[in-house]
């Protein structure tokens, strides 16, 4: 299977694209025109695009079997960027998607998305654009699974880190290692019963340990 990675520079998305890798996946990386991406992945088939050029999200997003979106709003004082990356992104994205043919997408998103009172919605009403995007996958008439990661941290040591994974609106606390998110993106796409699901993710210590397969047979 070939896949394709956007926002690939990303700290999330380079670790998807390590993941992806490792499983033995071909890898298509599409990042924006300025951004930097590691060594270990420069020799990676790689488009630099803007979102809202139609033929060149096409063109990058051509032969590819499913596309993970790791994009997501960086924190700026133009608050307009949610809207712009986590919803107008998503959906372009996605009608790039069919008309290119492309039938499975993984979406990165965000615990608590859809909700009001939260203080993330400090920057830009953030989980409010990001349900907005999530229903725009939901309603594609694509094969889609949503990951709902806790708060992102940048640690590599996982071992310990079991995942608690959830079905949709149970979870409003908790955090997670960006690389475990990475490694649910990966597992999403080798199993059907992810297929049209939103994953809540958080990892601790405490949590029993589950294999991805398994919760998904659960949840």
């Amino acid at each position: 299977m070939k896949i394709a990675i956007t926002g690939a520079s990303g700290k999330t998305g380079y670790r998807i694209s390590e993941e992806a890798i490792k499983k033995g996946f071909k890898v298509k990386l599409i990042i924006r025109k300025n951004s930097k991406i590691s060594e270990e992945l420069k020799s990676l088939e790689t488009f630099r695009v803007s979102l809202d050029n139609k033929e060149d999200l096409d063109k990058a997003l051509k032969d590819v079997n499913a596309l993970v979106i790791a994009t997501g709003a960086r924190p700026s004082l133009d608050l307009t960027g949610p809207a712009k990356v986590d919803a107008l992104g998503v959906f372009r994205q996605l009608e790039s998607c069919k008309r290119v043919g492309i039938k499975r997408v993984i979406l990165v998103s965000s615990l608590c998305t859809g909700k009001l009172f939260h203080p993330l919605n400090l920057f830009g009403l953030i989980l409010i654009w990001k349900k907005i995007g999530e229903n725009f996958l939901q309603n594609s008439n694509l094969k889609w699974t949503i990951i709902r990661p806790g708060g992102l941290k940048e640690n590599e040591d996982i071992k310990s880190e079991n995942i608690n994974y959830s079905k949709e609106d149970t979870q409003i606390n908790g955090s997670i290692p960006r690389r475990l998110v990475a490694k649910c993106c990966i597992d999403s796409l080798s199993n059907n019963d992810s297929v049209n699901k939103i994953i809540e993710v958080t990892s601790s210590n405490n949590n029993k340990k589950i294999s991805f397969k398994k919760a998904m047979q659960i949840i």
